[in-house]
């Protein structure tokens, strides 16, 4: 049965075309409708057969945001220079001269139309291995079938790129068939419990030995902080389906931001309790999250740690040192900020965060990307000062971050969405995966205690890989 939106996506079909031939130029067409509620991760496997390579999933804490990307209709590489953000608003921008828009919901409700989604490295300076060629300096993706779910309804944006010798009913053909094998092929996932993994230590004693480095070069001085991350490497006995860990991730770590992003047979797949930066509108939003110690195995004991905590000097500096870079950048992007005078905690499945939230009032004409470039590293991830403390880190770390502590997330037409701060998370390449995780040193820090910090850290991916 032909339905009337069917008809005017023809007949937008046909007008896209006809502006593809009068400006020699792709015209992007993005039909949204709303869908009854679609299990996520199901659609997520179901893009496995026809679109291997080429999904995306992001959820935030709350819950109220869901997001699947299932092909590509368009990428966006990002310059390999501290320009990478910019530039990618700028092609973002460009491609959206052209767009047509179907949609019976104007505006378009938060998350559903033109949405890129994606990621960029840490640190496009740092010296490269192989281990992310599948990963560029930052790569955003129009996907060509997006579900959004928002507070618990479903839409669905289907993108399309026509050019000017394009068919309309070809186009039409390859849209009805691509989505209608996508809702057939769901399957409810496996939660497969029988992968065994070997881990490797990667130059364990060599990052301890770099933090006594870094302490050594703070108390002369020469920088305030600098997070050192190492890498945690194991090989399973099966190909790690990633589907699983996925599903696991959304379940164990429900105040975390979870996310995973396929290039290639490579994933990246995190649960980040970290925010970065988010815009709707006028309002953003941001965290300063540093300082970290276990959670306890009682209610008095679990409160005990935290008091013990929001107490400590060593963590209470590294936390200002975040707050003051945030509230610079902040304040470089908007009119008006709010930040409270102490920290809270922030409590996770298997650690606590000394927690300091800030909202700002964003200045006329700043995107998302504006604040992503004014705040990405933190020194939460970086260190402080900023250009010092990424000097270290490119000295002596010896790892090749990726796009490990680096923003992942999305953006939308209007400039709005949000990004997180890619951490709790590891690289899959088929039957191996490299796990990251990282502390902020200062002049107290005691490596054998940091060393064991970057052991908690490690827990959630490793908890979701052994199911």
């Amino acid at each position: 049965m032909i339905t009337a939106q069917d008809k005017l996506l023809y007949e937008k079909l046909k007008e896209g075309i006809a502006r593809c031939r009068e400006t020699l130029q792709a015209v992007i067409i993005s039909k949204v409708k709303k869908v009854n509620c679609i299990d996520a991760f199901s659609l997520f496997r179901a893009g496995r057969s026809k679109f291997f390579g080429e999904r995306v999933f992001w959820s935030e804490p709350t819950r109220n945001i869901l997001l699947v990307g299932i092909g590509h209709a368009h990428t966006i590489n990002a310059a390999s220079d501290n320009q990478r953000f910019s530039d990618v608003k700028n092609q973002w921008q460009q491609f959206l001269h052209h767009q047509i828009i179907l949609s019976g919901y104007y505006p378009l409700i938060y998350g559903t139309g033109p949405v890129l989604l994606g990621g960029f490295s840490f640190d496009p300076y740092q010296q490269k291995t192989g281990l992310w060629k599948n990963f560029s300096e930052g790569k955003m993706i129009l996907p060509s079938f997006m579900l959004t779910v928002n507070k618990g309804q479903a839409w669905l944006t289907t993108n399309m790129l026509v050019n000017r010798h394009d068919n309309p009913d070809e186009k039409m053909g390859w849209m009805e068939e691509q989505e209608r094998l996508l809702f057939r092929n769901q399957s409810k996932p496996s939660l497969r419990h029988n992968l065994k993994l070997k881990e490797m230590e990667v130059s364990s004693r060599q990052w301890i030995d770099s933090v006594q480095k870094v302490t050594r070069d703070i108390s002369y001085g020469l920088v305030d902080k600098v997070v050192l991350a190492r890498e945690l490497r194991l090989e399973a006995t099966n190909f790690i389906q990633v589907e699983d860990v996925l599903t696991r991730l959304y379940s164990e770590q429900p105040a975390s931001y979870i996310f995973a992003v396929e290039s290639g047979d490579h994933y990246f797949i995190g649960a980040s309790p970290e925010r970065l930066v988010k815009k709707q509108k006028n309002k953003c939003l941001s965290m300063c999250l540093a300082g970290t110690i276990a959670r306890g195995n009682s209610a008095k004991e679990d409160t005990q740690l935290g008091d013990a905590l929001l107490q400590d000097k060593k963590n209470l500096h590294e936390h200002s040192l975040v707050v003051q870079m945030i509230k610079t950048g902040m304040k470089e992007g908007c009119n008006e900020i709010i930040i409270p005078e102490k920290p809270a905690l922030r409590k996770l499945r298997d650690v606590q965060h000394l927690y300091t939230p800030v909202i700002g009032l964003v200045k006329d004409n700043i995107s998302l990307l504006d604040m992503v470039e004014k705040l990405h590293p933190t020194p939460a991830l970086g260190g402080y000062p900023r250009d010092k403390a990424l000097e270290a880190i490119r000295e002596v770390e010896n790892l090749d971050r990726g796009w490990y502590g680096g923003p992942v997330g999305w953006v939308n037409k209007d400039g709005d969405g949000e990004f997180a701060v890619a951490i709790r998370s590891g690289l899959v390449q088929g039957k191996s995966i490299s796990l990251f995780a990282g502390c902020g040193i200062v002049a107290e820090s005691d490596p054998e205690s940091e060393f064991m910090e970057t052991q908690m850290k490690f827990k959630p991916m490793l908890s979701a890989l052994r199911g």
